[in-house]
C-alpha cells in the first residue's frame, strides 16, 4: 500500500464517528434521490410505452348522431392540425346484465370490425376480436368483470338482446367500455339516442392547450350542439399516473433537505478534521507529501464512508420503492416495474461527485498551510474567542457549569453554526412530516365523510362479479365500511324500503339531524366508463364534505318535507370532486348530461368538492334530480347526527329494535382505516424523518466530541477546581442549548412553509385542489413542541461527548496538550 493509502486508512480508523457521520449522512440521500428518481421515472413510463405502441388517440370526441352526419364527420379528419383520424363508428350507452347475476353499471359501446391501427389501435389481452352480430369484445377497465364465453343480456332494450364476451381487450385512451361490429349497433341503440366517436391524433398535442386548439378545428365546421362529450389523453395520463406521481413532490422534498445537509455535513467534518490536525499536517509534508497528496489524503477519507453509505442507500432505495411500484405495472400489463439502471448510475455519481467536490473544497486549506506555520500551530484553540460571552454569561444568575456551556457556541461560532443547520434540516423534516400526516389525517375524514354519529348502512345490492361495492374491504357510498368486510352483520337480500327505514329513525328518542343517499351507475356524454352518481334525502352539508370552490347545492324548500325539516335539494345542481371537472372540461357553472338511466339527466355543477374515491368520478345531488330517471332508489344509506346528550350505544341499541323487521341494522359510525397510499406515504415519511434526525443528531455529536476533545485539559482544570461529573455534564449538554432552540425556533417555520409547497404540489399530482383547511393545519400550541424539538435533537447529540467528558480522569486530562 502507497504512503498516502495508509494516511486515508489510519484516518478513517482514528476518526470513526466522523466516518459513520458521513456515511449516514449518503445513506440518507441515495436513498431518498432512488426512491424519488425511480418514481418519477416509472410513473408514466407504462402509460407513455403502451400510448405509443397503440397509437392513442389524442383527443376522442363523442357526437350527436341526431345533429350530425357520417359524412360530415368525416370531413373533419382534414382539419388542421389533425394528423390522422379514425372512424366515425357508432356508439350506444347500455346498461347491461350479465349472467353472473347482476348489473354492472353503464357501458359505452362502440361499433368497430377490427381493433384499428393508425389510431388507437385496441391491445387484445384475451380472446379474438368480435367476428358476427351476437359477439362483444369487453375492455379489461369496464365495470363488468371480464370472462370469455360470459353471457350480456340488455333487459332495457327491446328484442331482448343478447351478446356473448368472446375477447377481453384495453384502449390505452380508454375510449370505449367494448367493442362489437358495427351491424350489431342497431340493436343495442334505443330509438332517438346513439351517437358516434371520432379519434384524432395531432401534429401538436403535448398540452392541454393545444388539445384544446385540436378540438375547436376539428369541430369548427359541424353543427352547435352537436358535440357531447371530449376526452383528452393528457387526462387518462394522469389518472394513469395519478399512484405513483403523488409520491414525487413529497420525495423531492426529503431529497432538498437530504443533498443539502449531507454536503453542510460533509463540508464540516473534513474542515474541522482539518483543523484540528494542522500539526500533523505540517508532519506530512515535512516527510515529502506535496499540497495535492495533502488534499486527495482528506477527499479520500470523506470518500471511503461515502461509497459504503452510497452502497446501502441504492439497496434501502430499492427496497422502499417496491410497495410504491407494486401494482403501476399491473395496468398496461407490465409483469413487473424495477429501478432503472440509469437512475442508479445518475445517482450514485452525481451523489459520490457531489461528496468529492464539497470535501476537496473544505480539505484546499489543508494543501495550501505552509509547513513551519503547520508545525509552529499546537493542537489546543485559541483561547481568546468568545471571552466576552463567558463574561456576560458570568453575570448571570445561573450556576457556573451552565453559564460556560452556554458562551461555548461563541468561541467556536462557524463549528457552533454547522450543529444549528444540521438541527434546523432536522427540525424541518420532523414539522413537515407532522403536518402531512395531519393533512393526510383531512383528506381521509374528507374521503370518508363519516361525521355521522350512526350509520344504517345500504343492503348489499345485487350485482355481479364485481358489482358497485367493488373488492373487499371497500366503503359504501358515504364511506362506512362494507358489512360484508368490516364485521358488521350482514344485511339479508331483501330490499328495505328507504321511507320506512327514514320514519323509524326519525320517530326514535334522540334523533338529531339526519340524510340519506343513494348510489347508482351512471355515465357521462364523453366519457368511458361510469360514474358514481350519490343522490341524498335531505340536507348531507353537514356530513362531512369538504368544499374547495362553489356551493353546496342549494335547498329548494319546494318539496313537503320541507315542513318537517328535512328539505331537499334544488333538483339539476349537482357538486362533483375536481377529478371530474378535469376529466370533463368543465368548471363551476356547465351542465353534463347522465347517460345509462331510464332517461338522460342533465346537471348544473355548482361546487367543486374534496373526495378521492373512485378516482374523483362522482357526482353528488339531490335525490329529485333523479326522480323521473331512477324512481326506485333502494340500497339506500342513513346517517344520523344524534341530539346533544344522547348515548350512542344506546341510541343503537333502540334503534335497531325498530329496524329490525325492516332488515336492516344501524351501527356506530366512524372513519374507516386509510388507503394503503395514506399508510405508504405516513410510513416512508416516518421513516425518511428518522433517517435525517439521526444524521442531524449525529452530526451534533461530531462537534461536540470535536469540542471536548479539544477543551479536555480545560476540562481537567475545571474538575480540578472541584467541577463534579454532573455538572461537567451539564456544561456540555448547555453548550448546546442556544444553538438547539434558534435552530428550532428557525426550522419550524421553515417546516411550515415546505409543507405549503408539497401538499399542493401532491394534490395537483393526482388531479385534486387541497382547499386551505387541509393545508392551514399548524397551531400554536402545536408550535412550541416543534420548537422544543430543535433542543431535544441537539440534546441527543450531545449527550454522549458529556459523559465521555465526564468520566474522564482529571490527572489524565491535566497531562494532555
Amino acid at each position: 500500500m502507497s504512503a498516502l493509502g495508509k494516511v486515508v486508512r489510519s484516518g478513517v480508523r482514528r476518526r470513526r464517528v466522523q466516518t459513520l457521520v458521513i456515511g449516514l449522512a449518503t445513506m440518507m440521500a441515495v436513498t431518498v434521490s432512488v426512491l424519488g428518481g425511480s418514481l418519477l421515472v416509472v410513473s408514466g413510463a407504462p402509460f407513455d410505452d403502451a400510448f405509443a405502441k397503440q397509437h392513442g388517440a389524442h383527443l376522442s370526441v363523442r357526437f350527436d348522431a341526431g345533429r350530425v352526419s357520417a359524412g360530415q364527420l368525416s370531413k373533419s379528419k382534414g382539419a388542421e392540425g389533425v394528423s390522422s383520424a379514425a372512424g366515425p363508428f357508432r356508439t350506444a350507452t347500455v346498461t347491461p346484465r350479465s349472467d353472473g347475476g347482476g348489473p354492472g353499471g353503464p357501458l359505452t359501446v362502440a361499433g368497430r370490425g377490427d381493433p384499428g391501427r393508425d389510431v388507437d389501435e385496441v391491445t387484445l389481452l384475451d380472446g379474438r376480436w368480435p367476428a358476427r352480430s351476437g359477439e362483444i369484445a369487453l375492455s379489461a377497465d369496464s365495470p363488468l368483470f371480464p370472462t370469455l364465453g360470459m353471457k350480456i343480456a340488455f333487459p332495457d332494450l327491446p328484442g331482448g338482446t343478447e351478446l356473448t364476451v368472446v375477447g377481453v381487450a384495453r384502449s390505452v385512451t380508454r375510449t370505449a367500455d367494448a367493442w362489437v361490429v358495427p351491424s350489431q349497433l342497431p340493436a343495442l341503440t334505443a330509438p332517438g339516442s346513439g351517437g358516434y366517436q371520432m379519434l384524432y391524433r395531432f401534429t401538436d398535442a403535448d398540452t392541454a392547450a393545444q388539445i384544446s386548439a385540436g378540438g375547436r378545428a376539428v369541430t369548427r365546421s359541424l353543427p352547435s350542439g352537436a358535440t357531447l362529450g371530449k376526452q383528452s389523453w393528457l387526462a387518462v395520463k394522469e389518472s394513469a399516473e395519478r399512484e405513483t406521481a403523488v409520491y414525487v413532490p413529497f420525495l423531492m422534498a426529503f431529497e432538498a433537505l437530504g443533498l443539502v445537509m449531507s454536503v453542510l455535513i460533509v463540508g464540516n467534518i473534513v474542515a474541522s478534521a482539518v483543523g484540528t490536525a494542522t500539526r500533523r499536517i505540517g508532519i506530512l509534508k515535512a516527510v515529502g507529501f506535496t499540497p495535492a497528496q495533502v488534499v486527495r489524503a482528506y477527499v479520500g477519507q470523506a470518500l471511503i464512508p461515502a461509497v459504503g453509505g452510497t452502497g446501502l442507500g441504492v439497496v434501502a432505495g430499492h427496497l422502499l420503492a417496491v410497495p410504491v411500484m407494486a401494482e403501476t405495472g399491473e395496468v398496461y400489463g407490465t409483469s413487473s416495474l424495477a429501478v432503472a439502471p440509469w437512475v442508479d448510475v445518475t445517482v450514485i455519481a452525481g451523489v459520490l461527485g457531489l461528496v468529492a467536490a464539497t470535501a476537496w473544497a473544505s480539505a484546499w486549506r489543508a494543501g495550501r498551510l505552509r509547513t513551519v506555520d503547520a508545525l509552529a500551530t499546537g493542537r489546543t484553540a485559541s483561547a481568546g474567542r468568545g471571552r466576552w460571552a463567558v463574561r456576560l454569561a458570568g453575570r448571570l444568575p445561573l450556576p457556573r457549569p451552565v453559564a460556560l456551556g452556554l458562551a461555548r457556541p461563541f468561541a467556536r461560532p462557524v463549528r457552533a453554526l454547522a450543529m444549528g443547520t444540521a438541527i434546523l434540516f432536522g427540525t424541518v423534516a420532523v414539522t413537515f412530516t407532522v403536518g402531512m400526516g395531519a393533512s393526510l389525517g383531512q383528506v381521509m375524514e374528507a374521503k370518508a365523510h363519516d361525521v355521522a354519529d350512526v350509520v344504517v348502512p345500504a343492503p348489499l345490492p345485487d350485482v355481479g362479479p364485481q358489482g358497485p361495492q367493488g373488492p373487499p374491504g371497500a366503503q359504501d357510498p358515504q364511506g362506512s365500511r362494507n358489512p360484508r368486510d368490516s364485521g358488521a352483520e350482514k344485511q339479508p337480500e331483501g330490499k328495505a324500503d328507504p321511507a320506512a327505514v327514514a320514519t323509524a329513525v326519525e320517530a326514535a328518542t334522540g334523533t338529531g339531524k339526519y340524510y340519506s343517499a343513494a348510489t347508482v351507475r351512471a355515465a357521462v356524454s364523453g366519457l368511458t366508463g361510469t360514474v358514481d352518481v350519490i343522490a341524498f334525502t335531505g340536507d348531507a352539508s353537514w356530513g362531512g364534505y369538504t368544499m374547495v370552490s362553489g356551493r353546496w347545492f342549494n335547498r329548494s324548500g319546494t318539496d313537503e318535507r320541507e315542513n318537517d325539516g328535512r328539505g331537499t335539494g334544488k333538483p339539476g345542481e349537482a357538486v362533483v370532486p375536481t377529478p371530474f371537472l378535469a376529466a370533463t372540461g368543465t368548471r363551476i357553472g356547465d351542465t353534463v348530461t347522465l347517460d345509462g338511466l331510464a332517461e338522460p339527466v342533465t346537471v348544473r355543477i355548482v361546487g367543486e368538492v374534496l373526495d378521492p374515491r373512485n378516482d374523483g368520478m362522482q357526482v353528488f345531488t339531490d335525490v329529485t334530480t333523479l326522480a323521473g330517471a331512477h324512481p326506485d332508489l333502494t340500497e339506500t344509506s342513513h346517517h344520523i347526527a344524534v341530539a346533544s346528550g344522547t348515548e350512542v350505544t344506546g341510541y343503537v341499541a333502540a334503534l335497531n329494535k325498530d329496524l329490525a323487521p325492516l332488515g336492516v341494522t344501524a351501527q356506530a359510525g366512524g372513519l374507516g382505516a386509510g388507503g394503503d397510499m395514506v399508510v405508504t406515504l405516513n410510513a416512508l415519511s416516518a421513516i425518511l424523518t428518522l433517517m435525517l434526525v439521526a444524521v442531524a443528531a449525529l452530526g451534533v455529536l461530531n462537534g461536540v466530541l470535536l469540542d471536548t476533545r479539544e477543551r479536555v485539559r480545560e476540562i481537567g482544570v475545571h474538575k480540578a477546581l472541584g467541577m463534579t461529573p454532573r455538572q461537567t455534564v451539564a456544561m456540555v449538554l448547555t453548550s448546546v442549548v442556544l444553538t438547539g432552540l434558534v435552530a428550532g425556533a428557525l426550522g419550524v417555520p421553515l417546516g411550515v412553509a415546505l409543507h405549503g409547497w408539497v401538499l399542493p404540489a401532491m394534490g395537483d399530482s393526482v388531479g385534486l385542489r387541497l382547499p386551505g383547511s387541509v393545508i392551514a393545519v399548524y397551531h400554536g400550541t402545536e408550535l412550541l413542541p416543534l420548537v422544543l424539538g430543535g433542543l431535544l435533537i441537539a440534546a441527543l447529540g450531545a449527550l454522549l461527548p458529556a459523559g465521555w467528558a465526564a468520566r474522564s480522569r482529571t490527572a489524565t486530562a491535566l497531562r494532555t496538550e
